[in-house]
């Protein structure tokens, strides 16, 4: 980068932290998770000045679109990084089997219905690689966003409820899931350049990281936690663990991976015991950087892809059945299996809307699709819609089937039914719950 574009890529972080602030903040006065604001900001800058502005546009220009994109593929690792250090095993105590059996039908219903769709779309979106577009579509229809849903419960005060607690158990699920298959897709496409041995690599890198580096790192800071005076989150273990974070992506970028992988994983191997200290220093400092400047680049450079412009009869009705499938297999699938294992009727509506929440999560799992060629910009942009719509929709129905005074009184029914030898850390449960309020 030279001195320049200096100059330039000032005024386009400027603008697009000013977009996201004043997006966020209307999304809040609208009810909405200031998130939806930032994403849908940063969409329509990027989309804005590349499709609206001419041959050339006052921002994002060139020069300065590489640094943005490398500022983005930052943002990105370091909130996979986040994801994968906040799966906790907790969520699912108690609750293993409820949040698997919903988690089962909230991923398998709407993947089969999007491997359905991509026989469909693929006529008219063809790639060169049609598994990989099959899996691809199924994987996108199954995310659920656990950041996403976490600040969606925090805003909404569900995240006390048992509701709120099992879907954020199902959430990490699906999320584990969803970056399962969207692995495989992505040796899929690798393998059809010829590159299967090389992805191939990404099966012992795995085992290496869970199997060694995850006992090590534990050790490491049950050690460093047990030394007079030793402090867990000093310079240099921030700095190990940035550097963990940077040659975790980079290897599973190098084995034919995309670099959230890696991201994803290294945030996962982190210890969760004689740690809490390093986490304490860690996530506030890395949640600042990406709400504030990363993630909001990210949503602009991924608004740079967006064009609508050529929409028309067909493009509405495909745009169409992807909102069909996207809420119906995930809502359907959720409610459905919530319903069977005995979860109450209006319950198993709140927890089949929450799970429906896609936002920043689609996004990145649409933003790989379309760099290792199994999405093209069209389907791409109509998928970006699907996951505004999804996310935006949670808030507004659940203000109708889960209003606050129904909220209110499962939070008072709680207290009045708590067990005293319960520990803080324990997640609520639905069983707590009278059956008349529900």
């Amino acid at each position: 980068m030279s001195l320049s574009t200096v100059g330039p890529l000032v005024v386009d972080l400027v603008a697009i932290v000013a977009a996201a602030r004043l997006l966020g903040a209307l999304a809040r006065k609208l009810g909405q998770p200031a998130v939806i604001g930032e994403i849908a900001g940063g969409l329509l800058l990027g989309a804005v000045f590349l499709h609206g502005s001419g041959s050339a546009p006052l921002l994002f220009t060139a020069e300065t679109r590489p640094t943005l994109r490398l500022i983005a593929d930052v943002g990105v690792c370091a909130f996979m990084f986040l994801v994968g250090l906040g799966l906790e095993r907790g969520l699912l105590t108690g609750q293993r089997r409820l949040a698997a059996a919903v988690s089962f039908g909230s991923t398998v219903l709407p993947f089969g219905l999007g491997a359905l769709l991509a026989f469909y779309l693929w006529e008219s979106h063809p790639v060169e690689n049609r598994t990989a577009f099959v899996l691809f579509l199924g994987t996108a229809m199954s995310v659920t966003a656990f950041p996403v849903l976490a600040r969606i419960l925090t805003d909404m005060n569900l995240n006390r409820t048992p509701i709120g607690g099992i879907a954020l158990a199902i959430a990490a699920i699906d999320d584990v899931v969803a970056w399962s298959l969207l692995a495989l897709v992505t040796a899929l496409a690798g393998s059809a350049a010829g590159d299967f041995w090389t992805v191939a690599l990404a099966v012992p890198y795995v085992l290496v990281m869970l199997g060694v580096i995850r006992p090590v790192l534990a050790k490491l800071a049950a050690r460093r936690a047990e030394r007079p005076g030793g402090r867990v989150a000093g310079p240099a273990v921030l700095l190990a663990v940035a550097g963990g974070l940077w040659l975790s992506a980079t290897a599973t970028d190098r084995i034919g991976l995309h670099l959230i992988f890696g991201a994803f994983l290294f945030g996962a191997v982190l210890p969760r015991e004689g740690a809490a200290g390093l986490r304490r220093a860690v996530l506030p400092l890395v949640e600042r950087a990406c709400s504030f400047v990363l993630l909001p680049v990210f949503f602009v450079i991924a608004g740079l892809k967006v064009d609508l412009s050529s929409m028309d009869l067909t493009a509405l009705g495909e745009l169409g059945l992807i909102l069909l499938v996207a809420v119906g297999g995930k809502f359907g699938g959720g409610f459905t299996s919530a319903r069977v294992i005995g979860m109450r009727r209006r319950h198993a509506v709140v927890l089949g809307t929450l799970i429906n929440t896609r936002g920043l999560t689609e996004l990145i799992v649409l933003s790989v699709g379309l760099q290792v060629g199994v999405l093209d910009q069209r389907l791409y942009s109509y998928m970006v819609v699907m996951a505004l719509v999804t996310t935006a929709m949670a808030g507004v129905v659940l203000r109708f089937v889960y209003p606050a005074d129904r909220v209110r009184r499962d939070l008072e029914a709680l207290e009045r039914t708590a067990a005293p030898d319960v520990g803080e850390s324990a997640p609520p449960h639905l069983s707590a719950l009278p059956e008349k309020q529900s």
